[in-house]
């Protein structure tokens, strides 16, 4: 089983950025792809950026050219550093991995509020 503690998150003025820190412990020998996830108000989880080991970067099209993420594979650890935050960003923030032979594993969140 995999555990994920996620950190960093907090408020912040439209403009801004922050920084968020994910760290995955247990048996992490399958995880091949960490990301980042978010529910905001009214919306559906959707998704922020996730990297799979050794390949492809993805990001929800609101994230491109303001966020970025960065995985470690050896150390288990996903940062997003997300820059020029807007009001509509505000919303919980969830850490994510997966791989194979394992259930995904999801962090328990964290809030990120984004004030006008």
């Amino acid at each position: 089983q995999v555990q994920l503690v996620e950190s960093g998150g907090g408020l912040v003025q439209a403009g801004g950025s922050l920084r968020l820190s994910c760290f995955a412990s247990g048996n992490t020998g399958g995880i091949d792809s960490m990301g980042w996830y978010r529910r905001t108000p009214g919306r559906q989880r959707e998704l922020v950026a996730r990297t799979i080991s050794g390949g492809q970067t993805h990001y929800g099209d609101f994230a491109e050219a303001r966020f970025s993420i960065f995985a470690d594979f050896i150390k288990k650890t996903v940062d997003l550093q997300m820059n020029n935050l807007r009001p509509e960003d505000t919303g919980v923030y969830y850490c994510n991995a997966d791989g194979l032979h394992m259930l995904p594993a999801w962090g328990q969140g964290i809030q990120v509020t984004i004030s006008s």
